[in-house]
Parts: structure tokens; sequence; C-alpha cells
């Protein structure tokens, strides 16, 4: 390999955020040595980074024609393809690259996504199960996990992983359990959760802080339990709602709330963290302007976090209660949410939260990066089939989901005027 000083202040430069000075190193690099395939490898990485997936491509075939036994190389090639929309040939280079390297972890967690996201639960949880190698969210625990042993008479300890939304999702499971004769059933989870988890009702002790936990029979991941059960498409234990609200906490909120008009709570971005967030959240409030057509609704800001400012100067032209800056907790958000007609939003935890209670919900979904529990087609999720309704962004952006929604936001509102 020629000039590895120039790959590797290329390496430097993607690393500090300076990406065209990366490009044009790894540019030279290549033009020293057409087939050097790291810089092929690395560059193509940059590229897909920048979201330019199909010039990706033509640079990890260069690289595996240096390093054609590279499992590394087929995975990020998949993740090309896969951005590309060409999931056949994506899912062709993840299983080749887990025949190169059984044990690697990131293809076997990728080609699960994959799978889930096209629906084929049966082969992709089972996949899935890698991602425990992948993020490293919790270390070994002093008792046995649980892989499916009789549950009567025992106690299993439920633990909390990912984002807040993956534990409302699958805290459904915690009937599944108990059905199998679960004694004890404990979950571990973000404190700002506790109050929501305590009203499933079938939970014996919530767990906030790591140092309360004490030895169970059992643990197992929240996101593991459809993996343990099965579960397919058609036996999604889809019954809601599965969550509730102390009466406490609506009687706390209902005096805050709008007594006239359709109440519709609106969460237009997620957590700036997030690896998708650029595509999934929308670009400021001022984009949701023309929802503020449809006459009669009385919108409700759900937003956590600074992304609420951007309320601050649009109030004459979009009216907006502001409550998400006074939300302590899941539980203040659910008793909010379970007294709204509607909420619209895009892919966050309140979408989940919303699914959970019953409350008729929409969420907007990006173009790239869907996560894989909305699927790659429909617009409704078997995970909540009876209020949620899914608007997906396609060639016109987030004006055309906008717009959509408007549009439906106008027929909810017809049929509830008299004629």
């Amino acid at each position: 390999m020629k000039n590895p000083a120039l790959i590797q202040a290329a390496s430097k430069a993607y690393e500090a955020g300076d990406l065209p000075a990366a490009e044009k190193m790894l540019r030279e690099s290549i033009a020293l040595d057409e087939r050097n395939g790291v810089a092929h490898n690395n560059l193509a990485n940059l590229l897909r980074k920048s979201n330019r997936a199909r010039e990706a491509v033509e640079h990890y075939r260069f690289a595996l024609g240096a390093y054609p036994d590279s499992a590394e190389i087929r995975n990020n090639l998949a993740g090309a393809f896969e951005a590309l929309g060409k999931y056949d040939l994506a899912e062709a280079e993840y299983r080749a690259a887990i025949r190169l390297d059984p044990a690697f972890a990131e293809a076997r967690f990728n080609l699960g996504l994959l799978l889930l996201a096209a629906g084929n639960y049966t082969e992709g949880w089972a996949y899935y199960e890698a991602r425990a190698s992948v993020f490293l969210e919790y270390g070994t625990l002093p008792f046995p996990q649980w892989h499916g042993e009789d549950l009567r008479g025992k106690s299993i300890l439920l633990l909390a992983e990912q984002g807040y939304g993956d534990t409302i999702q699958f805290i459904r499971y915690v009937s599944l359990l108990r059905a199998r004769g679960a004694a004890t059933v404990s979950v571990a989870c973000k404190p700002e959760l506790a109050p929501l988890m305590r009203t499933t009702g079938n939970i014996d002790t919530v767990v906030p802080e790591p140092q309360s936990l004490r030895v169970h029979d059992y643990w197992i991941s929240l996101l593991s339990l459809p993996h343990r059960f099965g579960t397919t498409v058609d036996t999604i234990p889809a019954r809601v709602p599965y969550l509730g609200v102390f009466d406490n906490r609506i009687d706390a909120w209902r005096p805050r709330l709008p007594e006239d008009g359709l109440r519709v709570g609106l969460v237009w971005k997620g957590n700036p963290e997030h690896d998708n967030d650029l595509h999934r959240s929308v670009r400021h409030f001022a984009d949701l302007t023309p929802l503020w057509s449809v006459p009669g609704i009385r919108y409700i800001s759900l937003q956590a976090g600074e992304a609420e400012d951007e309320t601050e100067d649009r109030q004459a032209l979009q009216p907006v209660l502001r409550l998400g800056r006074h939300i302590r907790d899941f539980g203040d958000t659910a008793a909010i949410v379970a007294q709204l007609n509607l909420v619209i939003c895009v892919d966050t935890a309140i979408a989940h939260l919303a699914g959970a209670l019953g409350i008729a919900c929409w969420v907007m979904l990006p173009s790239q990066g869907v996560d894989w529990r909305w699927h790659r087609l429909g617009n409704t999720s078997p995970w909540y089939p009876e209020k949620m309704y899914l608007f997906r962004q396609d060639s016109r952006g987030w004006p055309g989901v906008i717009g959509d929604v408007k549009n439906a936001l106008n027929d909810v509102v017809r049929k509830r005027t008299p004629q």
C-alpha cells in the first residue's frame, strides 16, 4: 500500500469532521495506487456518510477487488445498497459477510434490521440478538439469562435498552410472561419512564436506579422477548391500551388543556443525537405552518428540549399551547396525551406512547433510514393496528407529508362538523 501516511492523515481529517479534506487526500492516495483497497473502502465510507451511496458502491467494489474475503467491506457495501433501496443486493452482501465471519456481530445485527423491516420476523429476531455485542448496554448479571425456561413460580428481571420508545413498545410482553407463570416481574428502566411503567398493573417492581437491582431467577432484555416468544407479524401481542395514566396525573393536567376544538398534540423533532435525526426530524416548527389553515384545531406542543423554543416567535401565525417545557416525566406526557383527540409526530417515543395508550396517532416518517418497526411499505402498523396511521415521505419531502397531514385533518374536521 502506497502512502499510508496520506491515508492516516485522511482518517484524522475524517474524525475531525473535515470531510472535504479527507476526501481530497483519499482521492490523491487512489491516484497514486488505483488498487489501494483501504483507500477505496475509506473513501466509500465517507461517501456513504455524505449521502452519496451510489458513488460509494463503486469504491466498495474496487476495495473488494483488493480484499475479496473482507467481511467488513461486504458489510459496508450492503449498507450502501440498503441506502439505495436495493434490499435484495444488501441482503446478499450481509449474508456473504456472515459466511466469511460468522461471529461478525455488526453484519448479523444489520441483517436482522433488514429482515425485520421486510416483515421477516421469523429469521430477523435471531440476527437482531447480535445487538448485544454491538451496543454493549449492559454487562453480565450474576444470575441466568432467560432462554425460554419454565417460569412458573420464578422471578424475572426485564432490562430496558436503547431509547424510551423501545421500552414503551416492548413492555407489552409482560402479559405473556405472566401467562407463562412468572411469579415476579421487575423492570429496570430510566427514571423518566418509571411512573409510566407502574401503570401496567402487571409489574411488581420498577427499578429506576441500577444500584437498586437485586437477584432474580432470570433476566432478559425487553427487546429479546419477541425472539423468545417466536413473534411473527401475525402474532404480535397488539391489544391496546396496555399502559395507562394515574388519576392524579389526569387531574393535574386537565385544567391546563383547551376545553374546545380538536385537541392535537405535536412533536416535530426527535433526539438530536439520533443517527438518523437529520432525516427523521422536521427542519423547523415553521415548516408545519400549513396545518394552521385547518379550522377548529387546538395545537398542544409535547416537544421536549430546546426544539420547543422554535415556537417563540411563531405564536401569531402558529398559536400553540407549549407544554413540553413543563413535562417532568412520561407519566406527565401520558396524562396529556390521554386527553387529546390526536397526536401528530415524527418517529419518536411519543408515537409509541400514544399507541400504547390507544390514542389516535399520525406518524410522519422520512424517506431515508426508516426504523425497522415501521416496515418499508404501508400506512398502518401491526404493533398499533387500531388508531395509528403512517405518513411516508416521498419525492416531495417534508412539504408533501405535511400537505397530506393537512388534507387528512381537513377530512377529520369536516366529518366532525354538523351538516
